[in-house]
């Protein structure tokens, strides 16, 4: 089969390729949502009163309320002060990188996504623990009072939370604007899933301003972004071109995210069980790099893979960020994954251990 693999429908737990059924432990619906029935229900429930799509303006004479019920919930669940929604974790990065252009000095990370640069002269290569001591020298020396500082939580393709601890160290003397992209940590970290907002607003000197922002897409499997942040600078971004000229996301989807508190609670339950489970049947968890509660392995030995695609199970494996680099290797467990598929994965890792 190569190293890609086509097929017509969407992977839950397992993946038809021409007529033979594989065992799925890739992508990023970490909670199973796109294949979770009680989920699919509520959207229809969702359709049958808002319809397919909502592409007016959210600035338009006709305000649906479940717009603003949805950011409210955001705002509360995370412990923001306030939320705004769009209909992609890019768009929201976008229009909140775009309208804090001006504002101050921006300060990029390794590997932060493509979704938060300004333009491409943005990226950043390198290793994120490398970045943390020469970035407080910067701050710290810069001539500039403003400073914005963009990361991510934590880095999904290598399977590492990025440690903050470099918070207490920025400077008292300098206006900070902190951005983090929570997009693969939003529905699975924190307290009941609500990612890292709360958890950094508490270690911050009262100089740093924290936003957040991120893709509901990934363990939520909704389709929108939301950013998280003070009440002023979530109304800057309501008055905005980008919020008034762009179609919100669409209001089925946030209307089943408000019904589905119990399913995200229950499938988060599950996939942390899975999680268990999947290090206790290891002979050799420490052959992966992982996090505590976080469904991504970061698998060292690449050839793993292919013995594992012959036998049936297909996992995460690609060159990145281009065709020329090494390949990361991943197994990405889902709340969709039976006990059963776990046993089998887990069986195949430790009989390749002896091969």
């Amino acid at each position: 089969m190569g190293n890609k693999v086509y097929t017509d429908q969407l992977p839950g737990r397992t993946l038809v390729v021409k007529g033979e059924e594989f065992l799925f432990f890739s992508g990023t619906s970490y909670l199973g949502i796109p294949v979770n029935e009680q989920f699919r229900h509520c959207v229809l429930e969702g359709m049958a009163r808002y319809g397919t799509n909502y592409s007016s303006s959210r600035n338009s004479n006709l305000q649906l309320r479940v717009f603003e019920e949805a950011e409210d919930y955001l705002a509360s669940y995370t412990g923001a002060e306030a939320a705004f929604t769009m209909s992609s974790g890019y768009l929201a990065c976008q229009a909140l990188v775009q309208v804090l252009v001006g504002s101050g000095y921006f300060i990029y990370a390794p590997n932060t996504h493509p979704a938060m640069w300004r333009s491409i002269t943005d990226e950043v290569i390198g290793n994120y623990d490398a970045w943390v001591g020469p970035m407080l020298q910067q701050v710290q020396g810069s001539k500039e009072k403003y400073i914005i500082l963009v990361c991510n939580s934590l880095d999904p393709l290598k399977a590492r939370n990025h440690g903050f601890s470099w918070l207490s160290a920025l400077p008292a003397d300098k206006q900070i604007t902190l951005i983090v992209d929570d997009s693969h940590g939003f529905g699975v970290t924190g307290e009941d899933g609500a990612g890292v907002f709360a958890q950094l607003k508490a270690r911050l000197q009262p100089n740093v301003r924290l936003v957040v922002a991120s893709s509901m897409g990934k363990a939520l499997g909704i389709p929108a972004g939301v950013v998280l942040g003070d009440k002023e600078l979530i109304d800057k971004l309501r008055n905005s071109h980008y919020f008034g000229g762009a179609s919100p996301a669409i209001p089925a989807y946030l209307y089943a995210f408000l019904q589905c508190e119990a399913v995200f609670k229950e499938a988060r339950q599950k996939l942390f069980s899975n999680i268990a489970y999947f290090l206790q049947h290891l002979e050799r968890p420490a052959q992966f790099s992982y996090f505590d509660r976080y469904p991504v392995f970061g698998v060292h030995e690449h050839r793993l893979a292919a013995y594992l695609q012959e036998h049936g199970v297909i996992i995460s494996s690609f060159r990145y960020p281009t065709p020329a680099d090494n390949p990361i290797t991943r197994i990405i467990l889902s709340s969709a994954h039976t006990e059963g598929d776990i046993q089998r994965l887990t069986r195949l890792i430790n009989q390749f251990g002896k091969v």
